[in-house]
């Protein structure tokens, strides 16, 4: 079986997709947003963004473009292993701080936390499965997350599986094959929401699998984006798009969930990809789409230990809907502002000293 390379210009002369770019960053605030705002309105009927955790799916379907976009025509050329050590150098360093952060809120938040109900023993084991990305679903406190210091993480490691599976099968498949197994995934993912009653799973360890099926669709489904072309040019431009990508966040949750979540994963993301793809972006929001897309990644990856202090405030204190306002939208200009710190002083630097070492070798 040969893979298909996309024929259009545009992907032949377009070196960086700056509306996608742009996109994931309006991803990233939103999903941070939906861990604020969950916290304080468990009935997620109730909670304006209580789609935001969808943003997850938005990032595996870009995910899939990009990794087709970048190592399609190359990864025979570069190797499965140069591959990983890039992709790894790319993700890690921000696993690694992420669990280091959580171990912090874990230890001095100011607001509560529970670290005498583990031993020292157990809190190293947690912290290394957190730091190396094993999923060790332990914490009961923390609702059996598969990384109970750093929450997110696990996305990342359905995103290291299908990096994996990219490497040694998908990039060897041809268009008619990825449909086959495109089609499967969404059958999959029809099934586990209608199971659950919706598509929010992934997370813990009861929902394990529930992850996969996110991630098997909308991964597959950016490859196929890009190996079939499906470039829409249009003049919507950055905020427009941004625009329907928050429609898809704040789309009401309710008892139809089990269809409208599909229904959004499986046409409608896949539709805003090629859309942002083939968009035209204006001079003036070059700067602004590169800056969301850089800090989108270290936003993602450093917000959680923030959330975990939140919680416990929110428990003791009970803030009412104004005092939330006031403390939340501070809360996130904060974690973009650390996020873009730990970007510039930390992850930019560590990546570009293993490349420079990677190179050596």
């Amino acid at each position: 079986m040969t893979k298909t390379q996309p024929g259009a210009s545009i992907l032949k002369t377009k070196q960086h997709f700056e509306i996608l770019d742009g996109l994931r960053g309006v991803a990233a605030i939103a999903v941070v947003t939906f861990h604020f705002m969950e916290w304080a309105i468990s009935d997620y009927s109730k909670n304006f963004i209580g789609h935001g955790f969808l943003a997850v799916d938005f990032f595996f379907c870009l995910s899939g473009f990009v990794i087709a976009y970048a190592y399609d025509d190359r990864i025979g050329k570069v190797g499965v292993l140069q591959f990983f050590k890039a992709r790894i150098i790319r993700l890690h360093p921000l696993v690694i701080l992420g669990s280091v952060l959580g171990l912090l809120a874990l230890y001095f938040d100011p607001f509560g936390g529970t670290p005498e109900l583990y031993t020292a023993g157990r809190i190293i084991l947690i912290f290394l499965c957190s730091a190396l990305l094993i999923p060790f679903p332990v914490m009961t406190d923390r609702s059996f997350n598969l990384f109970g210091l750093n929450a997110p993480s696990w996305s990342l490691f359905w995103e290291y599986m299908a990096n994996i599976v990219y490497a040694f099968v998908l990039s060897k498949l041809n268009r008619k094959w990825l449909l086959v197994l495109a089609i499967i995934s969404a059958a999959w993912l029809c099934v586990v929401g209608y199971r659950a009653g919706n598509l929010m799973g992934g997370w813990s360890g009861g929902t394990f699998w529930d992850g996969g099926a996110r991630i098997s669709f909308s991964f597959l489904a950016g490859i196929l984006v890009y190996r079939s072309n499906w470039i829409i040019k249009n003049n919507m431009g950055f905020i427009s798009l941004s625009f329907w990508l928050l429609l898809a966040f704040l789309f009401p949750f309710s008892t139809w969930n089990w269809l409208t979540e599909p229904l959004i994963i499986i046409i409608y993301f896949p539709l805003l990809v090629s859309l942002g793809a083939g968009a035209t972006l204006s001079d003036g929001l070059k700067k602004l789409c590169n800056f969301s897309g850089r800090i989108s990644y270290p936003l993602y990856m450093t917000h959680y230990a923030a959330l975990w202090m939140w919680g416990n405030y929110y428990g003791s204190h009970k803030p009412d809907g104004v005092h939330m306002f006031y403390i939340i939208l501070p809360s996130i200009i904060l974690l973009v502002g650390i996020a873009y710190l730990a970007m510039r002083f930390y992850d930019e630097p560590v990546r570009k000293w293993l490349n420079a070492k990677r190179k050596e070798k």
